[in-house]
């Protein structure tokens, strides 16, 4: 009798000693994602949120501090105020919320911040709301759990909103052309209402940032329960500011020395048509990407401007390249790393090479069979570059 009473006692020792040793374990993921979800959040901060405030800080009517600081505090009410219903679709809109295990979203995020790090080695201009939702859905896949119709519902928007920016912004710079509208800018005393409406612009077009990009760091940590919708967004919100407010110098300096080209009443209308879509997309609760948003503005602009001159191939399929790109990127990596360290099922990683390798092996022998020539790049003016925004 008293050696049984022995045997349970160290069969329950142990058993604690289990229990603790996974809770440190459930504690050490917990830790790692919510890290990697708030430094997302900083870099959206200092690239996407910081770019919105560069046309009011290139054209010289504010100084890049006080830009910062501004663009930090709106896009914290942006995240706080709205972000609810992108954090909810990013949760549970693209897949059930109980695919979402600690460990799932941990690699969910790592594969959206690598794929993101890997484009910006290579610069290649990606959209961080099409890698997150590309990221959720390599996880979905795995699972058999994607929810087909909202993620078709979310690739219309990405293919409609670029192409309603390029619209609207053609109808509101042919607006700029009526002679009342054009008189009233040419006036001198125009100067200061402008600059203080392309600043106010600016604000609005981070305020938009603020709501539908703190999804992509909290979303999964919050379809995990590492944080109520409340805390992620609050915590979201706070990280994307502080980015925005510490790490947005360079950004704001680039982009701003990039579109000094446009007038201030064209960069209102960029600013107004990008914050507009992006606003109204984030009330339906869908993930947009402001980059393409932002340049198709820029093109419709142009277009307003010089006609079809504008419409150059290269920028079109580079518009198209990202489209495509960023979720895929990020798609592949997330259902790769689950394959691997979740499942561990090497099989479908197997294929994945083999197909690679296919496509490579004819891509190369395609360049040899055709015709050699160079291809002559035309030179497009700073104004119709693509602006990186998140």
């Amino acid at each position: 009798m008293v050696i049984h009473v022995k045997g349970a006692g160290l069969e329950a020792a142990r058993l604690s000693a289990v229990c603790t040793h996974r809770k440190e374990g459930v504690l050490t993921l917990t830790i790692i994602a919510v890290t990697i979800g708030l430094f997302f959040a900083v870099n959206i901060g200092a690239s996407g949120a910081a770019a919105s405030m560069g046309i009011s800080y290139g054209a010289g009517v504010i100084k890049k501090q006080v830009a910062l600081f501004l663009c930090g505090i709106v896009v914290f009410l942006g995240a706080w105020l709205g972000g609810g219903e992108v954090v909810k679709t990013i949760g549970s809109g693209i897949v059930p919320s109980s695919t979402f295990t600690n460990a799932i979203a941990l690699i969910v995020l790592a594969a959206a911040t690598l794929s993101l790090f890997l484009a910006n080695v290579f610069g290649i201009p990606l959209s961080t709301s099409e890698v997150t939702v590309g990221s959720v859905v390599g996880a979905g896949i795995v699972y058999q759990s994607v929810y087909l119709g909202k993620l078709l519902w979310i690739a219309l928007f990405w293919l409609f909103t670029p192409f309603a920016a390029f619209v609207i912004a053609i109808l509101a710079a042919s607006f700029l052309k009526i002679k009342p509208i054009k008189s009233f800018v040419e006036k001198s005393n125009a100067g200061p209402i402008l600059a203080v409406m392309v600043i106010i612009m600016g604000l609005f077009e981070a305020f938009s940032a603020g709501m539908n990009n703190v999804a992509n760091a909290v979303g999964p940590l919050v379809a995990a329960g590492l944080m109520s919708k409340g805390s992620g967004v609050l915590w979201g919100g706070l990280a994307v500011a502080l980015g925005a407010f510490l790490l947005g110098h360079k950004v704001i300096e680039t982009n701003g020395k990039k579109i000094t080209t446009l007038k201030l009443e064209e960069g209102c209308v960029i600013s107004g048509t990008g914050a507009s879509i992006v606003t109204a997309a984030s009330i339906f609760g869908i993930p947009v990407p402001l980059t393409q948003i932002t340049t198709s503005s820029i093109i419709g602009i142009g277009f307003a401007k010089h006609g079809k001159s504008v419409l150059k191939k290269d920028i079109v399929v580079q518009l198209l390249k990202v489209w495509i790109v960023s979720p895929v990127l990020s798609m592949v990596l997330s259902y790769t790393i689950i394959q691997l360290v979740i499942v561990q099922n090497f099989y479908p990683i197997i294929v994945m090479i083999g197909a690679l390798i296919s496509v490579f092996g004819v891509l190369s022998l395609m360049r040899k069979s055709s015709p050699s020539g160079a291809a002559s790049n035309t030179t497009i003016t700073n104004e119709f570059k693509l602006v990186k925004k998140g």
